[in-house]
């Protein structure tokens, strides 16, 4: 990183998010001879007591964005985003499964399509083995019905369950289904930090044992001579030589102090939501509707996935500490593999009372603690399919707004259906069940879909955007279809395979 003058900072290239995609691409750009800069928003997450408080982080939603965000109808609401270091892994569930062979190709579904990648599975494979290893992947090969070939094992076996887990999972096998470890990425290596705690799934790790993005690939990235990074500088536009077709500098406020970063190759990587309200924010006389926008489809196609929170309650206590290793797929494509499925199914973190609060605040603590200390906990998810009014936009003031109506709820109400049969028969006969609302943005993507046709993506298969030769977008913007499993694993295999075959100049 060197500096022109007070005010400008140049680089070879500029990052701007050190999260899943930012941090694996600085990963994998380390020793490529190139001045790397990150360029991000927030500091890092502190190690404090409050990372471990359930009230902290469900009810005050203590690190989560406080940004002015609006739902369609101009409403406010605050999304799970965190501008840190590491991004939004630094509180995910550290679930970190490959997409499945067929969700690289076109799906019909009752609601609609979810449309090819200019991918395939195979394509992404080798990528895919790769950031198992960097993210410290732990599981078993050939446990789930629908996983796809593989050329490598997991690098770590399985997470253990539970008693009561690995009863639950004996039931669904006596019911004919097949349950399966999830793949999960914590450090349960010989000499590894995790302690199996109960503030894993929606938590940062004070014992860095999640494999988070800070953790994984941003800090070893920094560890090389050529990659540095700025923290507390927020992104606020890009500006474009008067061709419109390179990018020349990338306008930062520290603190109030506007600098800009001149680079030769530029990479947003700052989420599939702010990615977007960056590129729409850099709209100029040559991109009058957004920087990379000529197709129209900046901000469009948003997806997050239709997602459900099942606690199945039976009389006696469930004492288990570190939940989250059970997952099933026997309902992820239905009745054919040519169609949408109901979906994926896998168990959360143990709920405890308060995180239970910040749902039902009027609902005395000690009934939640009642129930939370009897229940098995589930995250149901279905694919959302992607719609060009599925949005993110820019009001007048320049406040993001996020428009999105769920699709294939059908399906998603099936799943649910199917989960609390099996548990009902595993011996949990009460089922409570909510809807995530448009705040839960973990799943994010879809806003900058990859593609060969710039007349209908935003980026060529390598994520470089079409309109624009030295703008790249790497993080879960690319996805032109959301499938029904976490995302991550997928944006971390897309960064390395970037990292290696794109041209940076």
């Amino acid at each position: 990183m060197n500096q022109l003058d007070a005010s400008t900072i140049t680089t070879d290239i500029a990052i701007i998010g050190s999260g899943m995609g930012g941090g694996t691409l600085a990963w994998a750009l380390r020793n490529r001879g190139a001045k790397v800069l990150i360029v991000e928003r927030g500091g890092y997450l502190p190690r404090e007591p409050q990372n471990w408080s359930p009230r902290e982080i469900f009810v005050a939603k203590r690190y989560r964005t406080t940004d002015p965000y609006l739902d369609g109808a101009g409403r406010p609401f605050r999304p799970s985003i965190y501008h840190v270091v590491g991004g939004c892994t630094k509180v995910y569930g550290a679930a970190l499964p490959r997409f499945r062979r067929e969700d690289f190709e076109l799906l019909e579904s009752e609601d609609g399509i979810s449309p090819a990648w200019p991918v395939g599975y195979d394509e992404l494979e080798p990528y895919y083995a790769e950031a198992e290893r960097l993210f410290r992947v732990h599981g078993t090969a050939g446990s789930d019905p629908v996983e796809g070939a593989r050329s490598t094992p997991f690098p770590w076996p399985a997470v253990p369950h539970e008693p009561v887990i690995a009863e639950v999972a004996d039931s669904f096998a006596r019911q004919g289904l097949r349950p399966f470890p999830l793949p999960l990425g914590i450090d349960l290596r010989e000499g590894g930090t995790c302690i199996r705690c109960k503030t894993c799934d929606g938590f940062p790790c004070q014992v860095l044992a999640k494999s988070d993005a800070e953790v994984c690939v941003t800090t070893p990235a920094l560890e090389s001579p050529d990659v540095s990074m700025l923290t507390g500088a927020r992104a606020v536009v890009l500006r474009t030589d008067p061709t419109g077709r390179r990018v020349t500098g990338l306008d930062i406020d520290m603190n109030g102090t506007r600098r800009t970063v001149v680079a030769s190759t530029y990479v947003v990587a700052a989420g599939a939501i702010n990615s977007a309200a960056l590129l729409l924010r850099s709209a100029s006389d040559r991109h009058p509707n957004g920087l990379a926008n000529s197709s129209g489809l900046v901000g469009r196609n948003y997806m997050a996935h239709v997602n459900s929170a099942l606690m199945a309650i039976r009389p006696t206590v469930n004492g288990t500490v570190f939940q989250k290793t059970l997952a099933l797929n026997d309902w992820y494509f239905g009745e054919s593999n040519a169609r949408v499925g109901m979906g994926h199914a896998q168990l959360l973190g143990k709920l405890q009372a308060e995180m239970l609060q910040g749902s039902v605040p009027w609902a005395p603590k000690r009934a939640l603690s009642e129930i939370a200390g009897r229940s098995v906990d589930w995250y149901l998810m279905t694919e959302d399919l992607p719609d060009p009014e599925n949005r993110v936009s820019l009001d007048s003031a320049g406040r993001v707004v996020v428009m999105f109506k769920a699709n294939n709820e059908k399906l998603h109400r099936r799943l649910v259906r199917s989960m609390a049969t099996a548990m009902r028969r595993a011996g949990y006969p009460m089922i409570q069940t909510r809807r995530f609302g448009l705040d839960a943005t973990a799943h994010q993507c879809g806003t900058a879909k990859f593609g060969d046709d710039p007349a209908t993506s935003v980026l060529d298969p390598l994520c470089r955007t079409h309109d624009v030769a030295n703008l790249f977008v790497m993080d879960a913007s690319f996805l032109p279809s959301s499938s029904a499993q976490n995302p991550a694993l997928t944006v971390a295999a897309q960064a390395l395979r970037v990292g290696e075959r794109a041209a940076f100049n």
